[in-house]
């Protein structure tokens, strides 16, 4: 129900713009003239509208936001950066005025809550974090929506909701982007290693990189390279210590468990991509860099099995 509330009232701010764009001004009674509302005025407004979001997303306030007050603060971002009245300064204003109030909120909330943390606690808190930006993003980018119809695409900016993704990504990720990648690739390993571990706290720090991905092009190549980086090392060990351990029969076991695990593995955390090129590693850390010495074994394996073969005849 709510759901089409909100989409019966973006329905109709649609429907303010047309009529206040086919309106003709020189038509209308001086008296039916409406003072246009200024910029600190409406400012002021929209600043109330942020300020309560973000009492929501912090569990402070639970009422939901209506119908009626999607429609006033979207009436109001209109207002101030429709045609005319130096539409394009006003626009910039709102522009800048929405990216500060994301760097603000994570600056002075998100950043705090997450340093200091380790491992699970930190992707814990990690993954919180990001579900507030989402819902965050989701009811400002309505209530500034009319920006993004015409101020973003005009002007070639990056739209309301990449504004919110490139603003967690910089100043959650440029902080402290290699603890939060550290800690997911050491819960993988040890889960490699037969431990359990949380995989769903994994699982979702991994979509928050794909999420920002979307948004923002090449910015999940940085956790991608380091845990492709990370899995030929830990398989590059491993494969160092077998080879010099076990006859061929049994590294070959080895490597069909490695390679199942990391095959069911990664086909929950990762997507479809990425699979493909972390499988790729695995086999070649584990069988191309040995392969000499793997088919020496082999030939050894089988001169012994003839000889005891003879014998045993």
């Amino acid at each position: 129900m709510k759901t089409s509330r909100i989409k019966f009232a973006a329905i109709w701010c649609c429907i303010v713009e047309l009529v206040a764009s086919a309106s003709d001004p020189s038509s209308m009674a001086v008296d039916n003239i409406q003072k246009p509302i200024d910029f600190e005025q409406g400012w002021a407004i929209l600043q109330g509208a942020v300020d309560r979001v973000i009492n929501v997303v912090e569990g402070i306030d639970n009422n939901p936001f209506t119908a009626d007050e999607y429609i006033e603060y979207y009436t109001i971002v209109y207002d101030l950066g429709g045609p005319g009245r130096g539409s394009y300064e006003n626009s910039k204003k709102l522009y800048d005025l929405y990216r500060k109030a994301f760097e603000d909120y994570i600056t002075l909330k998100v950043l705090p809550s997450l340093l200091g943390k380790k491992d699970e606690i930190l992707l814990q808190e990690l993954e919180r974090r990001w579900q507030n930006q989402k819902t965050m993003t989701y009811w400002l980018s309505r209530f500034f929506g009319y920006l993004d119809r015409y101020f973003t695409t005009i002007q070639k900016q990056p739209s309301l909701r990449e504004i919110s993704s490139l603003s967690f990504y910089d100043l959650v990720f440029g902080k402290i982007n290699s603890q939060i990648r550290g800690a997911a690739i050491s819960m993988i390993d040890r889960e490699r290693e037969g431990e359990q571990i949380h995989q769903v706290i994994v699982k979702n720090v991994v979509a928050i990189y794909t999420e920002i991905g979307k948004d923002l092009m090449n910015y999940t190549r940085d956790f991608e390279d380091d845990l492709a980086k990370h899995t030929a090392a830990f398989y590059s060990q491993k494969a160092s210590n077998w080879i010099t351990s076990e006859p061929y029969k049994e590294y070959m076991l080895k490597v069909e468990d490695c390679l199942k695990h990391e095959r069911d593995r990664i086909s929950y955390y990762l997507p479809a991509g990425l699979q493909k090129k972390l499988l790729e590693v695995v086999q070649h850390e584990l069988l191309s860099v040995y392969a000499s010495e793997l088919q020496e074994k082999k030939q050894l394996d089988e001169v012994l099995l003839n000889v005891e073969s003879y014998y045993v005849g």
